[in-house]
This record gives structure tokens, sequence and C-alpha cells, in this order.
């Protein structure tokens, strides 16, 4: 079912292709983020992936939860945009040579993932609220709140020491 398919005809279904969409983008993530951060030489970036990952292992479960609460199917739809995102890290990173310059440019795809998943969650909030499911939506609020602090861990890892010692 593509995003502007006759698929989908109501919010609800909407909402639910969305969930499949970003639980499809979350399993994605949990086997990127072992890889990204086995290439990651700073050690506190090594560690922040290693961290989400433990979180995003987490989003994985409350995104279940949600399915179940919403009396949904839980169901992955594949998602071009992630599978973009982490096909260009991948590229990106197995063209630096330079070390400090392969962090910046790994911090750099972690934070298009990050910024993907926080537009996803932000929408399917609001949509879990327009249907009067206030209880997903505060499960979903939960990632989102996770999702926007490792962007911003990110952001200042980089303007703190990547981004200086990769110009460097």
């Amino acid at each position: 079912m593509g995003l502007f398919t006759k698929d989908i005809k109501t919010m609800n279904d909407l909402f639910v292709h969305q969930l499949q969409d970003i639980y499809y983008a979350e399993k994605q993530l949990v086997k990127a983020l072992p890889k990204m951060a086995d290439k990651a030489t700073d050690k506190q970036l090594k560690q922040g992936f290693l961290t989400h990952l433990d979180e995003t292992k987490t989003h994985v479960q409350r995104l279940e939860q949600v399915f179940q609460m919403h009396g949904a199917e839980v169901k992955a739809v594949s998602c071009p945009a992630i599978d973009g995102i982490i096909k260009e890290a991948d590229e990106v990173a197995g063209e630096v040579e330079d070390k400090s310059v392969l962090d910046a440019a790994l911090i750099n795809a972690a934070q298009a993932a990050e910024h993907y998943e926080i537009v996803r969650y932000g929408s399917l909030i609001a949509w879990a609220k327009q249907l009067g499911r206030n209880d997903c939506a505060s499960v979903l609020q939960k990632t989102l709140d996770e999702e926007k602090a490792t962007d911003k861990k990110l952001t200042t890892l980089a303007e703190s020491k990547i981004n200086l010692r990769a110009a460097s």
C-alpha cells in the first residue's frame, strides 16, 4: 500500500499506515545502528549509537503496544525514505577515509534518520488525538521525546568536537 493510494480512505487508515511505516523504519534502524557504532571512532559517538540502539528496541515495543491498543495488526510496510537514508549513510561512510570526517558523516546520517522519525511521530500523535486515542498519543509521545533528545545530543556532540576535529 503506497501512501497516496486508494487504500487509504480515512484518517484511521492513514494513522495505521504511518504506524506500519515507522514500525518498519524502527526495525531497520535496529539493524543499522550497530553498524554505525562499529564505524564510529569517537568513543562518545560510538556509545551514543549503542544507547540509542537500546532506545530504538524500546520504540519497536511501544509501536507494537500502540498497534494492539488501537486494535490493528502489528505489521510493517516498506519505507523507501528510511531505506534511502540508510543506503546513503552506507555509501557515504564507505567513501570517507579520514576517520574524523567519517564521524561527522555518521552524525549527519543519524540526524537524517532522527528528523524523519520526529516528523512521523509528530504526525502520529496529532492524528491519534484527532481519532480520540489520547492513550496511543501518550505512548507515542514518549518515543518522540526520546528522538528529540537524541537529535539534541548528536548536535551537541557534532558542534562541541566532532565537526571541529573533522575540519582540522
